[in-house]
């Protein structure tokens, strides 16, 4: 590891944000100075929430704030209109203004969780590149800012190349996204004093380009820093399960689900992700993932606390924590659980077994829910189901006017009779 001096990248590189720098000796140095760092990541309005791979680059900015740092939030409601390539085989579905205005709005809710907002120094802001972007005129802009791209360039960084090399359509309308990008970066720079772009290592080629833009076109010292892509150690992509993507919103996955996720964090997983997405001392850390065993479920517990925390506050990470607690430990399953009401008469009319594990999310299709059920995978309120077209009804529903699903211990969901 390189011995570095600034407070802010000795952090970054100590929790394994560190991935890629440019000039890391000049940028330590300019990370020295008081508040000497505005760094910004951008985040595209394709969905109405972020994912639990969106995480890294967020607990970036988070690093940058605790060490007097200023963060921007840059939301893309500009480049949205455009798609990024990077990571694609196919162009992103074109979506409307009034879609994408509404994930923005959505969006925004989970920063405050993770940043200070505000007028101070550190304090972070929050624009959208709309508002440079839907001004531009073309040919001014083509003229301005083309001429600094070579495409012979464009071609090689990996947006681009692997979609060619796969022999899929890239549109002309993707291929802008980088020179929009790096546009991005130089009118933050104007407006803002920011001097730093931040980002998953995949959008590497995106912020050099902004970085040479802004030295060519304001002759300015701008810096790019990534973090790692991140993989769980079995190869799995972060923020997604066989049931769907681990969104940030709870609107979009309750708190109790988003806990299940980090505690069934694998085993060689537990100390990475601690360092990434916690804000536990090192030193505890260091602990936490020495241990073996059945102890390391501990360390897991807290790992899922602590990242719950994070992202929906103590008390809702509290009560997902205390949710888990009696329904493993006391087998007494409280009403935090993920909730779905089916209509009461498809319940007296009996639904088949497999039908019902399909429509509560604990298998992903018709098959895999027979499977899970012959298995052995599946319990209707702590009872094996042995007939994956056993009848479930009313008669299954408890005191409370709810029946219990699961699949194995940690995946359960309540099913309740609406009118």
């Amino acid at each position: 590891m390189t011995a570095y001096t600034s407070d802010f990248l000795r952090l970054m590189a100590e929790r394994g944000h560190l991935h890629q720098a440019t000039d890391p000796a000049r940028l330590d140095e300019q990370a020295k100075q008081p508040r000497g760092l505005v760094a910004y990541v951008g985040y595209d309005c394709t969905g109405p929430s972020l994912h639990a791979g969106h995480l890294l680059s967020i607990m970036m900015l988070r690093r940058l704030q605790e060490c007097g740092h200023k963060p921007i939030v840059l939301m893309g409601g500009g480049t949205t209109k455009v798609g990024d390539p990077s990571g694609k085989d196919e162009q992103r579905k074109l979506l409307t203004p009034d879609i994408i205005d509404a994930n923005m709005q959505s969006i925004k809710r989970v920063f405050s969780r993770f940043v200070r907002f505000g007028d101070g120094p550190s304090d972070a802001i929050m624009v959208n590149n709309a508002d440079w972007l839907d001004k531009l005129n073309y040919i001014d802009f083509l003229r301005d800012y083309g001429r600094h791209f070579s495409v012979n360039r464009m071609l090689s960084f990996d947006s681009v190349k692997l979609r060619l090399d796969r022999e899929q359509p890239l549109s002309f309308l993707e291929f802008n996204y980088m020179i929009l990008q790096a546009y991005d970066f130089v009118e933050l720079a104007r407006r803002h004093g920011c001097n730093m772009q931040m980002g998953g290592s995949d959008q590497w080629g995106n912020i050099i380009n902004g970085v040479e833009l802004g030295r060519r076109v304001e002759d300015k010292e701008l810096f790019g820093l990534t973090c790692p892509l991140l993989t769980t150690s079995s190869g799995a992509k972060m923020g997604k399960t066989a049931s769907g993507a681990v969104w940030l919103n709870e609107d979009m996955l309750a708190p109790y689900d988003y806990w299940q996720y980090w505690r069934n964090t694998e085993d060689a997983d537990v100390g990475r992700f601690l360092r990434l997405m916690t804000d536990l001392p090192i030193s505890e850390i260091a602990r936490l993932e020495s241990l073996q065993g059945a102890e390391l479920n501990d360390a897991k517990k807290i790992l899922a606390t602590e990242a719950t925390a994070l992202c929906h506050g103590r008390e809702a990470a509290d009560a997902a924590a205390e949710t888990a607690r009696k329904a493993f430990e006391e087998g007494n399953f409280g009403g935090d659980l993920p909730v779905m009401q089916v209509a009461k008469a498809r319940l007296a009319a009996g639904i088949e077994a497999f039908q019902l594990v399909l429509e509560t999310g604990l298998a992903k299709s018709g098959g895999e829910a027979r499977r899970h059920i012959r298995g052995g995978g599946i319990k209707l309120n702590d009872q094996a189901v042995s007939n994956e077209t056993q009848a479930i009804g009313l008669a299954d529903l408890g005191p409370d006017g709810r029946l219990r699903l699961s699949f194995g211990r940690k995946r359960h969901v309540l099913v309740e009779a609406a009118d």
